[in-house]
């Protein structure tokens, strides 16, 4: 075999490398463009809500009587189911009238004395006034006749007045319901000794249709309420305003109320003014002492801004903010002042305004500042 000289190893390795790039293909030097990130945007569009304020509440009766005896006495009857509505007028207990009627009957006898000696005073200054003018007797004996009848017809006045107070005690025996109303239970039972208008109520009556809502609200609120009111010509005066009232469950209550009037006067512990309103309660379903929301109806605003609640984004400082497409589809961050919710929605009171193009998804895709495509966001987004 040939020996291989030392200076053809490199020509040899040379040779070979020429030929392996010879066989391999080019590289290829086209590079390929990334598309730009997709986003759905919702166009704002001015629209009309109605303003509203919530406030907390508690139900109350729209009149309430305790009932208490006039008289003293034992109670004979309770003459009412507890529970049940009763009228006015209608009679709850029976004290025992024995002893009222022998007092009423005991001045119709002290009446009729009293008008015996009346008549016979009247007779006998009659009588000495006719012989008055015969010198018969004296001015001094005409003037006692007088003074008898005078004072004949002042017993009978008091004996009258007498007989009507025993009359009205006995009348008192039966003790009726002063108003209309649902009645509670009864603190007493047949046998128990009652005493002339005692402390302990014997059952307490309320009328709980209509129905009473006695709502709080801060003072400043309420000021801010009604200079609302004034710069808003379709709002509702604050004394005839519709209320809506939402009960514990979040259940909307069917009946629509009125706000009555609020209070004249700030509670300086709390800061807080009182506002009633009133709702019709045919069924009962609302009883005293329920905790509720109102919901005051005050006019409507026609050129408002609502935006997705997805859409906003809060700073860890907490302020809002929402992204949004420019005409050259490139995208901002914008912070606004949001203020009541309606449904999925934030009321926008700065920073938007109609035909903004606002990002509602592919908020992850995208920072400030990049360019997008744009689509439009399917209806209810």
């Amino acid at each position: 075999m040939q020996d291989i000289k030392p200076w053809s190893k490199p020509l040899m390795m040379l040779a070979g490398i020429l030929l392996l790039a010879g066989c391999s293909e080019p590289p290829a030097t086209a590079s390929v463009n990334s598309p730009a990130p997709e986003v759905a945007v919702v166009t704002l569009a001015e629209t009309t809500v109605q303003l509203t304020t919530e406030l907390p509440g508690r139900t109350t009766d729209f009149l309430q009587a305790e009932i208490r005896p006039q008289v003293s006495g034992i109670l004979q009857q309770r003459l009412f189911t507890e529970g049940e509505q009763v009228a006015e007028g209608q009679l709850l207990y029976k004290i025992d009238p024995a002893p009222y009627q022998a007092a009423l009957s005991s001045a119709q006898a002290a009446l009729s004395s009293a008008k015996a000696m009346q008549h016979n005073a009247r007779l006998k200054a009659q009588r000495i006034k006719g012989l008055l003018g015969n010198k018969v007797i004296s001015q001094q004996d005409a003037d006692d006749a007088e003074a008898a009848l005078m004072q004949a017809d002042a017993a009978v006045a008091s004996a009258e007045a007498a007989l009507l107070t025993a009359r009205i005690n006995l009348d008192y025996t039966g003790i009726t319901a002063p108003i209309a109303g649902r009645i509670g239970r009864s603190m007493v039972t047949v046998g128990a000794l009652l005493t002339a208008n005692q402390a302990e109520g014997l059952a307490t009556i309320r009328q709980l249709d209509p129905i009473y809502v006695d709502l709080t609200q801060s003072g400043n609120e309420l000021l801010k309420l009604k200079q609302q009111l004034r710069a808003d010509p379709t709002s509702s005066e604050t004394a005839n305003m519709p209320v809506e009232l939402l009960l514990d469950d979040g259940s909307r209550y069917s009946a629509t109320g009125r706000l009555q009037f609020s209070e004249v006067n700030v509670d300086p512990g709390t800061g807080m003014v009182t506002l009633r309103a009133v709702f019709g309660n045919e069924q009962g379903d609302l009883l005293p002492g329920m905790f509720v929301r109102a919901r005051l109806h005050h006019g409507s605003n026609n050129q408002a801004i609502l935006v997705p609640q997805k859409a906003v984004s809060r700073t860890p400082k907490g302020e809002a903010t929402v992204l949004l497409v420019n005409s050259a589809n490139q995208v901002e961050l914008r912070a606004v002042s949001l203020g009541k919710s309606y449904g999925p929605n934030w009321l926008v009171t700065d920073g938007l305004q109609a035909g903004d193009r606002v990002i509602v998804a592919g908020l992850q895709k995208v920072r400030p500042g990049a360019t997008v495509t744009v689509v439009s966001a399917p209806d209810g987004e």
